[in-house]
């Protein structure tokens, strides 16, 4: 090979000129995907010894590179490694670098394979990892829930439809409900991990190779369930990467979710909950400013998330069998959308320790905008055998004369009522508390305070 600056050491034999350094500023990924190391290395080290146990490399060269790939881990834990732009990805990088330490033997570690299906590895495997993470993370914050939901089992508040006052649910129903969303989210990130579970190395390029090599023994030793069937699908599948920014985006808007109800609770309007000082920030210019910027900010955190989903699809949407360039957009994206999810999760999981729920103001709303006129209808149907429509309608006329009369239902005299029907009895009031609104709601996933008691410890000990 010439001497001359020529073309990159790794690729260049059918090349003449070095690439042009704004072909090397485009094509080089090493700038992110350098966080692939540690995957990376352990495929290489999976793969060696696969190469030396079916024959195709010595067992020395073997014990060589396992010994490189060790030093090179370290360094790059230690900081030690020079990460260079010119070798374009964290797989030359290494490549390079293994040859500086152990020479020749260097060489016959890419024997069998591709970067092409060596990159779906690593990122198959960073991925892996990355859910791993984040249902550990999500199991936590379902669980920081439930213990909120238990403390706050018996506290009324309004239940709202459209953001106006629906019926009395208890405050520990509707943290509950987030775990239960939560638990989805949880199950979607499992059922991606199972699915992407099949290793890729030695789809080689695209066609497999001629090599005897045993993917079934690097698959094992990675940790998959088995190989790829198929090897065009395996350099060019990256649905793995799309279902996993798809989980995470319903579990971003999950989050988005809880953090705007968050916001609108501890406005001085609402004041049902007091946010911590660890959670909150300042304003430079009103003194008496208590922001919740961190639920906030993980309001609008699903923009990147999404986004990041949007552009992954993009980028596949039209690609023909099986690697091209595009796919090194796969990467980025990925990264930033799962880091701000990691981040979400955390801050989430900190607020929702911290909160303050304010039994007495929540009680007052609960009691406001005719909570209870849903109990009305159905005594009406219970105790009076009347069909539900003519309940409803019954309700709705007595609601019309307290809203007149400016007062709750339950401050209605009897009389006032039975104007509207003869047949209701003073018995109608004890059903119109918002207290024994929720306690009546013992239906199966109701707001009752004893179901939600047993829910939370439940869910507590089953996370």
């Amino acid at each position: 090979m010439s001497d001359k600056k020529s073309a990159n050491q790794m690729w260049g034999g059918r090349f003449a000129d070095a690439p042009d350094a704004l072909m090397e500023k485009i094509n080089a990924s090493i700038g992110y995907d350098q966080r692939f190391y540690t995957q990376d290395i352990a495929g290489s080290k999976a793969h060696a010894t696969m190469l030396a146990e079916c024959g195709i490399i010595s067992a020395d060269d073997a014990k060589q590179i396992l010994h490189g790939l060790d030093t090179i881990l370290r360094e790059i834990a230690a900081g030690d490694f020079e990460f260079k732009p010119a070798l374009e990805d964290i797989h030359m990088n290494i490549e390079a670098r293994l040859k500086e330490v152990i020479g020749e033997a260097a060489g016959r570690l890419h024997t069998g394979r591709s970067r092409n299906d060596q990159v779906a590895l690593d990122f198959k495997l960073y991925i892996r990892d990355r859910l791993d993470g984040l249902i550990e993370q999500i199991s936590a914050l379902m669980k920081v829930l439930a213990v909120k939901a238990e403390a706050y089992a018996d506290f009324v508040m309004p239940g709202f439809t459209h953001l106006q006052v629906a019926q009395p649910v208890t405050f520990g129903h509707h943290l509950l409900a987030y775990v239960e969303m939560l638990a989805r989210d949880r199950s979607r990130f499992e059922d991606a991990r199972k699915r992407m579970n099949l290793s890729p190395l030695g789809a080689a390029a695209l066609a497999g190779t001629s090599f005897p090599i045993d993917r079934h023994m690097t698959a094992k030793a990675l940790g998959f369930d088995g190989p790829t069937a198929n090897s065009l699908d395996s350099v060019a599948d990256r649905d793995f990467v799309m279902e996993a920014l798809a989980a995470a985006s319903i579990t971003a808007i999950h989050l988005s979710r809880l953090a705007e109800e968050m916001v609108i609770w501890s406005t001085s309007q609402f004041s049902f909950i007091r946010m911590s000082d660890k959670f909150s920030t300042g304003s430079s210019i009103m003194p008496q400013k208590r922001n919740p910027d961190a639920a906030e900010l993980i309001r609008g955190k699903p923009g990147r998330i999404i986004g990041a989903l949007n552009a992954i699809m993009i980028v596949m949407k039209g690609l023909p069998m099986a690697y091209a360039k595009d796919m090194q957009e796969d990467k980025e994206m990925t990264f930033d959308a799962l880091d701000n999810l990691e981040l979400s999760l955390a801050a989430m999981g900190g607020m929702v320790d911290d909160i303050t729920a304010h039994r007495d103001v929540m009680e007052v709303a609960a009691a406001s905008g005719f909570a209870t006129a849903t109990d009305l209808a159905d005594w009406c149907v219970r105790v009076l055998n009347m069909p539900f429509r003519d309940a409803h309608h019954v309700t709705g006329a007595i609601v019309a004369i307290a809203e007149q009369a400016n007062k709750r239902i339950d401050e209605l005299s009897l009389a006032e009522m039975q104007n509207v029907e003869p047949k209701i009895t003073a018995d109608i009031f004890d059903v119109l508390s918002v207290q024994n609104s929720v306690k009546s709601r013992v239906s199966f996933g109701g707001t009752a305070p004893e179901n939600v008691v047993k829910q939370a410890k439940k869910w507590q000990k089953m996370l």
